[in-house]
C-alpha cells in the first residue's frame, strides 16, 4: 500500500500557506492556525460534527463557520420508523467568528443566538455536549445533554491539499467509538442513551477548499463478538494520492486500509441510494454489504452559488474486514452511515 504515514510535526503549513506533509496519521500531529492561511477569510471552513447513536435512535449535531456562513444544525433519526428530521440555523458572514478551537483535543465552543445553543466542552477526559434548539420541527424543542468518553487510542488524521489551487487543505479528525450516554428530548419524547449501547463519533475538520466538490464517506460504530469495532471509509476529496482516510478499528486500534469504492446501485436515474450498496477495496480485504434504512437528504441551492446535495444513508453493514495479520473480521448488522455529498460553496 502505496500511502504516506506522516513523521512530522510542528505546524500545518508551511510559510507559503501550503501543506508541510500530506498523508496520514493516528493522532494530530500539527499545529493548526488561521494566521499560517494564505486564503481570504471567507474561504476557511472549521466544523465540528458529532454523531450518538445506539439501535433504536441516532442524534447528530453540526457546528461550523463555513466563512461566509455559519451552520446550526441538527438532526433526529429513529431506526424503528425509518424517518428523520433535520433542521438548520444559518448564520450569515461569521468570517471565522463563531470561536471552534483549533484543536480537536483541547477547546470548547460556547455559542448562542436567539434560537440556539451550543456548549460544547471538554471535561476530565471526556466531552460534554449540550445543545438546544427552539422550535426543532415547527412544534417542539429539542435539547440533547450527552457525554462522550472512552476515547479510543487511534483514530483517523489526514491531510489533503488540491492540485487546482496550492493554498487549499483539508486537516481532517475522524474519532470512532467512544462511548457514549445520555439522551434528547423533543416534545414528549425523551430517550435515553446508556453507556452499554451507545456510541459517539467526532468529525472534525478544518481548512481551505476549491470552490465545487464531491465526497464520499462512511462510518459505523457498535459491538461486534465482544469487540467494540469502528469503520471510517472516504473517497473523493481532494488529491488523496498521499493517503486515503479508509481505516477499521478494533478496540481503539487502527488497521490501515486501501482505496475502497462504495458501490452505490445505478439505475436510469442515478444512484438508487436505498437499494443494498457493496462496498469493497483495492486490495481485497474489504468486503461489506450495506443494508440502507432511512436516506437524510438535504438540497440547497441559491440562484447556483450555493449548492449543497446532500445524500446520509444510514443502514447497515455486514461482512469481512481483513486484517494486518491475515485474520478475518466479522461485522454483521454494524450500524453507521454512509454518505454521497455534492457541494458548491
Amino acid at each position: 500500500m502505496s500511502e504516506h504515514r506522516i513523521t512530522g510535526t510542528g505546524r500545518l503549513l508551511d510559510e507559503e500557506g501550503r501543506l508541510r506533509e500530506p498523508g496520514w496519521a493516528t493522532r494530530p500531529p500539527f499545529i493548526y492556525d488561521h494566521a499560517d492561511i494564505q486564503a481570504p477569510p471567507w474561504r476557511i471552513k472549521d466544523w465540528d460534527y458529532y454523531l450518538i447513536n445506539d439501535e433504536r435512535y441516532a442524534v447528530a449535531l453540526t457546528f461550523s463557520d463555513l466563512g461566509y456562513l455559519g451552520l446550526v444544525s441538527a438532526s433526529i433519526l429513529d431506526f424503528s420508523a425509518r424517518t428523520f428530521k433535520t433542521t438548520s440555523e444559518t448564520v450569515p458572514l461569521p468570517l471565522g467568528s463563531m470561536g471552534l478551537p483549533a484543536s480537536s483535543d483541547v477547546g470548547d465552543i460556547c455559542w448562542a443566538n436567539g434560537r440556539c445553543r451550543v456548549d460544547w466542552r471538554h471535561v476530565d477526559n471526556a466531552r460534554r455536549l449540550s445543545f438546544s434548539m427552539r422550535n426543532f420541527d415547527g412544534e417542539h424543542d429539542l435539547e440533547v445533554e450527552a457525554l462522550l468518553d472512552q476515547q479510543p487510542r487511534d483514530s483517523m488524521v489526514i491531510c489533503t491539499p488540491w492540485d487546482e489551487d496550492t493554498h487549499a487543505f483539508y486537516y481532517n479528525r475522524k474519532i470512532v467509538g467512544m462511548r457514549a450516554w445520555g439522551g434528547f428530548r423533543r416534545g414528549t419524547l425523551f430517550h435515553e442513551f446508556s453507556r452499554d449501547d451507545s456510541f459517539g463519533l467526532l468529525d472534525w475538520g478544518r481548512g481551505v477548499w476549491t470552490y465545487e466538490n464531491t465526497w464520499y464517506w462512511a462510518a459505523a460504530q457498535g459491538h461486534q463478538g465482544g469487540h467494540v469495532v469502528g469503520l471510517n471509509l472516504g473517497y473523493g476529496f481532494g488529491n488523496t494520492r498521499a493517503a486515503s482516510e479508509n481505516m477499521v478499528f478494533v478496540d481503539g486500534i487502527a488497521r490501515k486500509l486501501g482505496r475502497v469504492d462504495f458501490g452505490i446501485p445505478v439505475g436510469e436515474k442515478g444512484y438508487e441510494y436505498l437499494s443494498p450498496w457493496h462496498v469493497t477495496d483495492d486490495e481485497g480485504r474489504l468486503n461489506l454489504a450495506f443494508d440502507p434504512q432511512i436516506d437524510r437528504t438535504d438540497d440547497i441551492d441559491l440562484a447556483g452559488v450555493i449548492v449543497s446535495r446532500q445524500h446520509q444513508v444510514f443502514g447497515t453493514f455486514t461482512g469481512t474486514v481483513m486484517l494486518d495479520d491475515g485474520g478475518t473480521l466479522c461485522v454483521t448488522a454494524l450500524r453507521g452511515s454512509a454518505e454521497h455529498i455534492y457541494n458548491k460553496y
